[in-house]
């Protein structure tokens, strides 16, 4: 709506990830450098954790843009699955043409998939988004894939991306010997106070191609008290000020309009107790 107004080629905060738009922060940027060094050097287990909207989906696009075409890559959303139904969601994934049958039967076809795979010197990735919904018996399963190997590599790479629940669902007891298999573990924190201005300053000159100054520096420095460098908290607020400016024709977003789009956002409430937590 505001685009046209402020010269955008395209929305700078929509909440969609998008990987044109990705941040290179430390701790993204490690988390992805981690990524493509397990895949590449068929490390088997990874894990990658974060707080809600901390940006685990961005660096999960960002990796399949960067991967080249000899890996194969199967992306699962929905993990309120059982174990069968997560393996035929896997082989259709892949575009294995399967017939339905047991858990073993299935499991063979996908074995002969990654052999066949691995003899034309492709990778195969298996990337699990929200993981810390799966069932614990789920988890157990997803380890047996893991034992899907030659004598000197793993046939798949497996990725779980989840909230901070995952490590602790990890943690139980029957989860031994998944937590053991885990070769790359990483944990995605906030943005810093300048990182989330930098951040901000990024997404507004992809979406408008110039460094016109949108914002004023106490404007940024709300943004960052508001969101405490939640990237997705910053999407939102920066998205509703720019709203805000437009309806009221204003070409720069100031102080004032971030505190009466703050005091308005129905994430003020949220807002505040993150702040008791940080004090």
């Amino acid at each position: 709506m505001y685009n046209q107004f402020y010269g955008f080629k395209e929305s700078p905060f929509n909440l969609t990830p998008n990987s044109r738009f990705f941040f290179a922060s430390h701790k993204h940027t490690e988390a992805l450098d981690s990524l493509v060094y397990a895949i590449n050097q068929r490390k088997g287990f990874v894990v990658i954790t974060g707080e809600i909207g901390s940006g685990k989906t961005t660096v999960c696009r960002t990796l399949l843009s960067r991967l080249d075409r000899h890996t194969q890559v199967a992306l699962i959303t929905n993990t309120h699955l059982n174990s069968k139904d997560l393996l035929m969601m896997v082989l259709e994934d892949l575009g294995i043409e399967f017939s339905n049958g047991s858990k073993a039967k299935l499991l063979s076809q996908l074995n002969s998939y990654l052999i066949d795979q691995i003899k034309q010197d492709n990778n195969v990735v298996l990337i699990i988004d929200e993981a810390q919904n799966l069932k614990p018996a789920v988890l157990e399963e997803i380890r047996m894939l893991s034992n899907l190997e030659t004598e000197t590599e793993k046939l798949i790479q497996i990725i779980l991306l989840g909230q901070p629940e995952l490590k602790q669902k990890l943690a139980l007891s029957q989860l031994e010997q998944l937590r053991q298999r885990v070769a790359v573990y990483f944990h995605l924190s906030p943005l810093t106070e300048v990182e989330t201005k930098e951040y901000v300053l990024h997404r507004l000159k992809i979406a408008s191609g110039s460094d016109h100054p949108y914002m004023t520096e106490e404007a940024l420095q709300m943004v960052y008290q508001f969101s405490h460098g939640v990237p997705r908290l910053v999407n939102q607020i920066c998205d509703n000020a720019f709203l805000t400016g437009y309806v009221s024709e204003s070409l720069i977003i100031d102080g004032r309009i971030m505190k009466d789009v703050i005091h308005e956002s129905p994430m003020e409430q949220f807002v505040q107790k993150k702040d008791r937590e940080y004090a």
